[in-house]
């Protein structure tokens, strides 16, 4: 834990408030749509909560892209720390160990705390991560990007999204008798946790787990598509036009969402898999939020609403870990509960979504007004 000064003028605004957008919907936003859509019948709200579901396997909803979007993120903030340590002559050896030690913390943060590794019980643990997918991914998308140029880094990125795609057609599993090759029991990645990893698997699936080892190389793509993001950004060009821009990186974000769809026909869109056509299809939709964000904010300057995401965006991996530990919902009980009671009882899911993200944002706030921002 340490001490930051807020946002300032080196900081694009834009970036940590979409940062904080992301978190929203993990510390409650999604339930307060969920349970706005058991009082409205309205279509929009209706399909809007059904957004907040996970896909079971191929397809794509809203809440599917919650944790590749903070990967692109981290990824658009690389080549801004990068220069910053450069300039005061901080040597590459320096870069490098901090940031393998970013990524083990990460991993160790998973395994310990998300997962709870502190009750020791090694053989009914979960190994794999959300943390330790971001800070592995994100540490070989930083090597790729500080030992090549762009032209080299664009080939790395598509090598990976198509050698991640052969792998899976040129090697089906057929241990569990399926000739599906893109099934949870068909596909190359799910057999290689199976026969590698030891433990147990996300929500105790006993053939799967979304977070496991070969899937960490297509997340490589993702990380690297931010850090492209962040390279232009940083770069000097068109500073002088900032709508045209956010017009090429419109452009772009469309194009790679078309490429998605496309790729989708042959190599379905699948989180659990992160499949090549889900980096496309969800990096381009990141990319297309963080141009509709840094348009509004940073060019338009209509910065006043950000506040309530900014708090959040400055302070992610604290919520994350804080929902493990923090009885969030006892909070919400105690100070909403009679709210709860006296209304009818299909409005409880929505006061309990609205009470559990305002809770939230207040340890959020106060942990900001104190300026203490955990870092990794």
């Amino acid at each position: 834990m340490e001490n930051q000064n807020k946002p300032g003028s080196n900081r694009m605004l834009s970036l940590d408030a979409l940062r904080g957008f992301d978190m929203f919907w993990i510390m409650g936003g999604g339930a307060i749509f969920i349970g706005l859509a058991k009082l409205s019948d309205w279509p929009l709200v209706q399909w809007w909560a059904d957004q907040q579901e996970h896909v079971p396997w191929h397809g794509f909803h809203f809440e599917d892209m919650i944790f590749p979007l903070f990967l692109f993120i981290a990824g658009i903030s690389f080549p801004f720390s990068l220069a910053k340590r450069l300039s005061k002559h901080e040597s590459r050896r320096s870069i490098y160990k901090h940031i393998v030690s970013r990524a083990l913390i990460l991993a160790l943060l998973g395994f310990f705390y998300v997962n709870n590794g502190v009750r020791f019980d090694f053989a009914t643990v979960r190994y794999p991560s959300v943390l330790a997918r971001i800070g592995f991914a994100w540490m070989f998308a930083s090597f790729i990007y500080m030992n090549t140029r762009l032209g080299f880094r664009i080939v790395w990125f598509w090598g990976v999204l198509i050698g991640y795609w052969l792998l899976l057609l040129l090697f089906p599993a057929h241990d569990l008798g399926s000739f599906d090759l893109f099934s949870q029991q068909g596909n190359l990645t799910s057999y290689i946790d199976r026969i590698v990893l030891p433990g147990k698997f996300y929500q105790n699936n006993p053939i799967h787990d979304p977070e496991g080892l070969l899937a960490t190389l297509p997340a490589i793509g993702t990380a690297l598509l931010g850090m492209f993001t962040g390279e232009f950004m940083q770069s000097e060009y068109l500073n002088e036009k900032p709508l045209k821009k956010v017009l090429y990186l419109g452009l772009v974000a469309v194009a790679l969402m078309v490429m998605g769809l496309i790729w989708n026909l042959s190599f379905p869109i699948n989180k659990n898999l992160w499949t090549s056509s889900f980096v496309c299809f969800v990096g381009g939709l990141s990319l297309l939020l963080f141009a509709l964000f840094y348009l509004i904010i940073d060019v338009w300057q209509f910065k006043r609403w950000t506040f309530f995401f900014v708090v959040i965006g400055m302070n992610p991996i604290t919520i994350y870990l804080a929902l493990k530990i923090i009885n969030f919902k006892l909070a919400t009980k105690f100070f909403f509960g009679g709210i709860i009671d006296l209304l009818p009882d299909a409005w409880a899911p929505f006061i309990n979504g609205i009470g559990i993200t305002a809770i939230g944002w207040v340890f959020l706030y106060i942990l900001y007004k104190k300026k203490i921002f955990l870092k990794v």
